[in-house]
């Protein structure tokens, strides 16, 4: 006699806690940091202090760095504990020579730092977020090692999204910094640029309503732009980063990431803003029912950076889903 199979609860079925949350007034300042080391990797890591539950580990996305995750790990805190590596070549995290920036190096990289990351736990799995270009990175952490992952978050994915849209970069002119005989003019104009005007214009591209984003916000990201104009390896690393999911975007058969998200176990929990001009909105539905125990939060009013844009409503849905799995009912 066959078993019969569950059925999938509805997609866009997400439950939201009614746990209080802390206050984020005043706005919290970004998370104490300290390098750690990783395997062969020497990491800038941000630490919220937390719970003695299931820890949380945060991924950011390209350009990004911990520093986007400093509101939402704040209202988990009393929860989970995180932690917030700056991947290879952003943030203050100097990559090491040879490091190659793909997709499966930085998933490489976070799955190190979930199994030595937490003394005393022994590589159990964590609560695992992850937005953009650190979305793709979770996804394949979450496929590849699932005895690491105990539930998934992803937060505008980079998915396969091949639009040749302008607006999609934070200047129209970085889609010929890398072209021959243009891109060293136009890459000396973009370093012209200063600090206050490179983060606002990333602001301008990731929110839906930039005037959202607080006065001391836009002062951290001023001063983070402001440090990575010192660092030698952060132009590189980040056209080679760029490249690398151009690359993943391209790629066919079981290396595509559509092939991937099927092999994700962890409940999974996919977070996306009605406005992203990076990630199209049009991949949410895709993404979600690619994986098995996924489900779809639709944002309206936001941007590419939801876990910064709207805090709470993402901070609620989450604890709903730790909350239904815990009851197993998820």
């Amino acid at each position: 006699m066959n078993t019969p199979v569950p059925a999938r609860p509805p997609l866009t079925h997400v439950p939201f806690s009614s746990r209080a949350l802390p206050s984020l007034d005043p706005v919290p300042p970004p998370w104490p940091a300290a390098f750690e080391e990783v395997g062969t990797a020497r990491l800038h890591v941000r630490r919220t202090p937390g719970s003695d539950g299931v820890p949380a580990v945060y991924v950011h996305g390209l350009g990004g760095s911990s520093t986007n995750w400093t509101d939402l790990a704040a209202l988990l805190a009393p929860v989970a504990a995180g932690s917030a590596p700056d991947l290879p070549g952003f943030g203050s995290s100097e990559p090491e020579k040879g490091f190659d920036f793909s997709l499966q190096a930085y998933a490489d990289v976070v799955a190190r730092h979930i199994e030595t990351g937490f003394p005393g736990a022994g590589g159990a799995p964590v609560h695992l977020f992850g937005n953009s270009m650190g979305g793709a990175i979770s996804l394949l952490v979450a496929a590849q090692r699932p005895e690491l992952v105990k539930t998934l978050t992803l937060i505008s994915p980079a998915v396969p999204d091949l639009r040749p849209d302008p607006r999609r970069l934070s200047d129209p002119r970085m889609a010929f910094a890398y072209l021959p005989l243009v891109g060293a003019r136009v890459r000396a104009q973009l370093a012209a640029l200063g600090p206050r005007e490179r983060a606002a214009q990333v602001i301008k591209l990731c929110f839906a309503d930039p005037s959202r984003f607080p006065e001391s916000r836009l002062d951290e990201l001023t001063e983070e732009h402001g440090a990575r104009a010192g660092f030698a390896w952060a132009a590189p690393a980040m056209a080679r980063s760029t490249f690398a999911i151009f690359r993943a975007w391209s790629t066919l058969g079981k290396a595509s990431l559509w092939s991937v998200a099927p092999l994700v176990k962890a409940p999974t929990l996919v977070v996306w803003g009605r406005e992203d001009r990076v990630i199209s909105v049009k991949r949410a539905v895709r993404t979600a029912r690619a994986i098995p125990r996924a489900r779809l939060l639709v944002l309206p009013r936001t941007g590419h950076v939801a876990q910064m844009e709207r805090p709470i409503v993402v901070a609620k849905a989450v604890l709903g889903m730790w909350e239904h799995v815990e009851a197993g009912s998820w």
